[in-house]
């Protein structure tokens, strides 16, 4: 998908359209453009980039504040899209995934004529524009797909290999950093045919198990499948403060909020985590995490809040700019919870069941009305930032 968080804000207010847009936190904030339009991009604003920068590169920059719960309804749409062509897809995030549509072609044509008709679906029943990248590889598609940006289509041939990827900066192989393209350009690499050109036992010696990658890459050799439901490996929410906090209540409540943003994500996958950490950064940028494992995976805002709230205390006092909980060591909610001989008060998911057997009924109604439609009541007065993060995130 094209710019897609500024993409939806411009389809759903149509002034926005033909000025420069950039959907993030606001620059008093601290806060980062999540995503820019390409007017945007055109005075050098790009994702990622501090929103204080990014106004000072484009004044005219109409900022807004990012709607996840939107982008992910509009992500779903894109999705189904896709799966009505293929099973065989791989999500990498909100907008964009890998699909294989071979064994497809009785039914929908080759690759080329369903890349055309899957970016014909997304137009109608989204509004929105996507970008295509047609190849015999993940590598290559990929790289298709950015190459015409936006609203491209590119199909790169097998024996079109050579043509395409020979003029491309070394940068645009998967895989080669800032450090691996500075050591690369040290030896007189700096497009991919300068790579490519080179034996393949001297990238090796020179860059061990990873010079046999970017060396296959660059002659567009990548065997990885597309792999459909890659397992989530965790699922978490940070935030930087507009200013510091020092004051240890107010940080447990953004922490509180934070716990039940990540337990409402986490049922709606089907999943339950059995590791909680959290990340401080203090006013002086030194980074400090903690984590506990538990003896038994929740979904449940509260028990993960709980140990989140024990690992808090045991971070060192003072100020902090960032505050952030994470859930990992994941499983699927349908697999069973391993119960106990004794009763341990607070240890036993038994405990946890009233709880647990109420969270259908409530989630239906987040679903409906918006995940701030029902909080703990500690959190009453912060529902307009619950579910708003700036800095929402999964692997």
């Amino acid at each position: 998908m094209d710019a897609f968080y500024a993409s939806v804000e411009v389809r759903d207010d149509p002034r926005l359209r033909g000025k420069p847009v950039g959907v993030g936190g606001s620059a008093e904030g601290r806060g980062v453009i999540a995503a820019a339009s390409y007017e945007a991009r055109d005075y050098g604003v790009f994702s990622a980039m501090p929103t204080a920068r990014a106004l000072k590169l484009c004044p005219e920059l109409v900022l807004i504040a990012p709607n996840f719960e939107k982008y992910t309804a509009v992500s779903r749409q894109v999705m189904s899209i896709f799966r009505s062509y293929t099973p065989l897809v791989e999500p990498l995030s909100l907008d964009e995934a890998f699909l294989d549509v071979s064994g497809c072609e009785r039914l929908f044509g080759d690759g080329v004529q369903i890349g055309k008709a899957i970016r014909r679906d997304i137009l109608h029943e989204t509004g929105l524009v996507a970008s295509i990248g047609v190849a015999s590889s993940k590598f290559v598609a990929k790289l298709a797909s950015d190459l015409d940006k936006p609203d491209g289509f590119r199909v790169i041939r097998d024996d079109e290999l050579r043509i395409v990827l020979d003029p491309l900066p070394v940068e645009k192989i998967f895989g080669v950093g800032e450090r691996t393209a500075k050591r690369l350009k040290a030896l007189g690499v700096f497009t991919v045919g300068d790579l490519a050109g080179r034996e393949r036992d001297t990238v090796l010696r020179e860059f061990g198990a990873s010079g046999a990658w970017i060396y296959d890459l660059a002659h567009g050799i990548d065997s990885r499948r597309v792999t459909p439901r890659r397992p989530e490996k965790s699922h978490g929410m940070e935030r930087t403060f507009p200013e510091d906090i020092s004051d240890r209540e107010e940080l447990r409540r953004f922490l509180y909020e934070f716990c039940e943003e990540v337990a409402y994500d986490l049922r709606d996958r089907g999943l339950r985590a059995k590791t909680i950490s959290i990340k401080a950064r203090h006013s002086n940028f030194k980074t400090v995490t903690r984590s506990r494992t538990l003896d038994f995976a929740t979904n449940l805002g509260a028990r993960i809040y709980g140990t989140a709230r024990e690992l808090l205390e045991r971070v060192p006092e003072g100020p902090l700019r960032l505050l952030g909980v994470q859930a990992s060591n994941l499983s699927d909610v349908r697999e069973p919870l391993q119960g106990t001989l004794f009763e341990v008060a607070g240890d036993d998911p038994a405990d946890d069941r009233r709880l647990d057997n109420a969270m259908p009924g409530l989630d239906k109604l987040r679903r409906k009305y918006g995940k701030a439609a029902v909080i703990p009541a500690s959190l009453l007065g912060r529902a307009k930032s619950l579910g708003r993060h700036e800095d929402p995130g999964a692997e």
